[in-house]
């Protein structure tokens, strides 16, 4: 590609970028110190439309990616090209692809780790790190399918159900909009199931994860057309990209740990957790280790009420706390 291509929605920027894939597109708003802004599953860079204006607002220039296999970014055919190692480049490449030599990386769910692994690996592009709702813990340890396939008992844990390709397409594109509400209403402090009721992270054997997603309204933070921004995506693209990062957890073992095995990021971080969303609940250990994984860390928060889409449920919250988080970062 010999150059970004550009358009403009309202004082937003859309834009494609030479990636090692091919493209990477993004959406910024602002000037200022780089942000860059990296989503999760099944998101978009449209899980950010809160946060662009306030940072923009307060000085920064705020980027929120679509992450390789989403959107209008590049979705390689081979699922090994969507491990943790070339994502990071992507990070990286996105930076270079905007004229500057260094960012400050933000990520929520699988962007929380693409965004940790980022400052790991090329520490000398990204000086802060921020993580949304997923924890960062360092490589090692044991083979992640060998953890997953042992959680549940009879029940199998939804990482192992993304797995085998095709088998969660086949259940999710029939009915993407349908199967996204329920999704997004499982891990959403407003409408997720109560504690006596089936965990909706397990699918029964033989059974679908959606048999345990709430049939009820959608969650407070999201409204019809936004659940038409996200579904059109995934109608479009299908969800073979975005169920790739899933595919590639053992591979980004074999890959991260020889180097990388009980490594700290050492850079400014931020981490911000909800109180009911699994991934902090699950991974209170993680959090615990902190002052050695996260040395750097200066800002740490758990939400009371939160689920899972934390900057979505509670922007107003969220960004304050970005704000505040960016403000004191060293120059």
């Amino acid at each position: 590609m010999s150059s970004p291509q550009i358009s403009h929605a309202a004082d937003r920027t859309h834009r494609l970028v030479p990636s090692p894939a091919g493209r990477t597109h993004l959406v910024e708003q602002g000037t200022g110190p780089l942000v860059l802004l990296v989503h999760g599953f099944p998101e978009s860079w449209y899980s950010w439309r809160h946060q662009l204006p306030v940072l923009a607002a307060a000085g920064y220039r705020a980027v929120a990616v679509d992450v390789r296999g989403y959107g209008r970014s590049s979705k390689p055919e081979d699922t090994s090209a969507y491990r943790m190692l070339e994502l990071v480049e992507d990070s990286a490449a996105v930076v270079r692809a905007l004229g500057e030599e260094t960012a400050v990386i933000v990520g929520h769910d699988w962007g929380a780790t693409v965004a940790a692994h980022s400052a790991l690996v090329r520490p000398d592009v990204f000086r802060a790190v921020g993580l949304l709702s997923v924890p960062y813990t360092p490589p090692g340890g044991p083979r992640p399918s060998e953890v997953f396939a042992g959680m549940g008992g009879d029940e199998e844990f939804y990482v192992s159900y993304f797995q085998e390709p095709g088998r969660a397409e086949a259940e999710i594109e029939p009915d993407v909009r349908g199967w996204l509400a329920g999704f997004y209403a499982a891990l959403s402090g407003d409408t997720m199931p109560g504690p006596d009721a089936p965990d909706p992270h397990f699918a029964g054997r033989g059974g679908r994860l959606r048999d345990r997603f709430p049939a009820g309204p959608l969650p407070g933070w999201l409204d019809e057309r936004d659940l038409d921004v996200y579904a059109g995506e995934f109608e479009r693209t299908g969800l073979t990209g975005a169920l790739s990062r899933y595919r590639n957890m053992d591979r980004d073992w074999e890959d991260l740990t020889p180097r990388f095995a009980g490594a700290p990021i050492t850079q400014p971080s931020l981490f911000i957790g909800g109180a009911l969303d699994a991934s902090t609940t699950w991974l209170a250990d993680a959090i615990a280790a902190y002052p050695h994984t996260l040395p750097g860390l200066s800002s740490s928060h758990i939400l009371d009420g939160c689920g899972h889409w934390l900057q979505q449920e509670r922007p107003t919250e969220v960004n304050r706390l970005l704000i505040d988080w960016l403000a004191a970062l060293p120059g």
